[in-house]
């Protein structure tokens, strides 16, 4: 048995890079070719190894994707995406959650993946100038999920147009008096996400009040820290104001669900006391009723996986940013307004 890859190289004709390629599974290899390295390993009894196909290539055979929280619904579909399409190219994915700020800062001053993976992927992460040079310095593609940076490709969706539909929905039922569920102030890690969905709601809820010659309610925007218990926190808090909105817009299902159990237990119909609509179409979205923006979490993750790959391969690039669609999915948490 050959302890070679050029063996099997030699055997197909081709390159030993083509042929570890062609054994990972890995796109740009030429039908035909792949065949042929394929017959030569099956016919000299070869299997490549991950080592093997280092040394022949240079490369590990490895993604390293940097996530904020890998707890949470939206980065767990999003992981799921990326890993499928990896998985069926022969690729693997090395995960680093940070967690925290301090466990970012520890992260970029270690940066462990160094010479460890081929490629990078970051979710949903701004990076700060000094964060984005070390990266870029590995010598590896760059792909982002939800923002965007100089000199990294990028995939996500139009946060600000899809809230904005959201709200709209809200207003042509006929509601005034419209909340804001969204993330706590300062928001933690930077994310872009929550301002952007904030900036919607008051583009939206500030020409409903100018149209109606009276000022925003400042209270009606509340942090609910993107959790079902922030959630049910901040919908405690809009319940105690001395005017009740008659609809809230969660900027995350997750504290759309915890806003809906806090009406529950209020004794407050929903809708017919108050309407809730949130953002995502999580998957208990459909079993709870809830009207929602819905975004292909587990697509963006498969187009991020892809980029990279193509990237990888040397193929060809769409234009970045690439922008998913979302729509607006209509169940039985919004109604009009109940008369006062």
């Amino acid at each position: 048995m050959p302890e070679k890859l050029d063996d099997v190289a030699r055997v197909a004709g081709v390159s030993a890079a083509t042929v570890s390629r062609a054994l990972r599974g890995v796109p740009g290899v030429a039908e035909r070719t792949r065949s042929r390295v394929l017959a030569a390993a099956a016919q000299l009894g070869y299997a490549i190894s991950p080592a093997a196909s280092s040394l022949a290539t240079g490369r590990t055979g490895t993604v390293g994707v940097i996530v904020p929280y890998v707890d949470r619904w939206y980065f767990s579909r999003l992981i799921s995406g990326v890993e499928r399409v990896l998985r069926e190219a022969g690729t693997s994915l090395l995960l680093y959650n940070l967690g925290d700020d301090a466990g970012r800062a520890r992260f970029f001053a270690d940066l462990p993946l160094r010479r460890r993976v081929d490629a990078v992927l970051v979710l949903s992460l701004p990076l700060a100038a000094a964060e984005r040079e070390l990266l870029l310095g590995l010598g590896a593609p760059l792909v982002t999920v939800g923002t965007e940076e100089p000199g990294a490709d990028s995939v996500g969706i139009d946060d600000h147009a899809a809230a904005v539909a959201a709200m709209r929905h809200l207003v042509q039922l006929g509601h005034r008096e419209i909340a804001f569920i969204g993330e706590n102030d300062p928001i933690p890690l930077g994310f872009p996400t929550p301002l952007r969905r904030l900036a919607a709601y008051r583009e939206v809820y500030h020409a409903v009040c100018r149209a109606d010659g009276r000022e925003p309610d400042p209270a009606f925007e509340t942090g609910g820290g993107f959790t079902v218990s922030g959630g049910e926190r901040a919908m405690g808090t809009l319940l105690g104001l001395p005017r009740r909105p008659t609809a809230v817009f969660a900027a995350s299902d997750e504290m759309a669900f915890g806003a809906l159990r806090t009406l529950r237990r209020a004794g407050l119909r929903v809708p017919g006391d108050v309407s809730v609509v949130g953002f995502d179409d999580h998957d208990l979205a459909d079993l709870l009723d809830l009207s929602t923006v819905a975004q292909p979490v587990t697509e963006l993750g498969e187009r991020a996986g892809r980029l990279l790959l193509a990237r990888l391969s040397g193929g060809k690039i769409a234009a970045s940013p690439a922008i998913a669609g979302t729509h607006l999915v209509l169940r039985g948490s919004t109604a009009p307004p109940p008369r006062r």
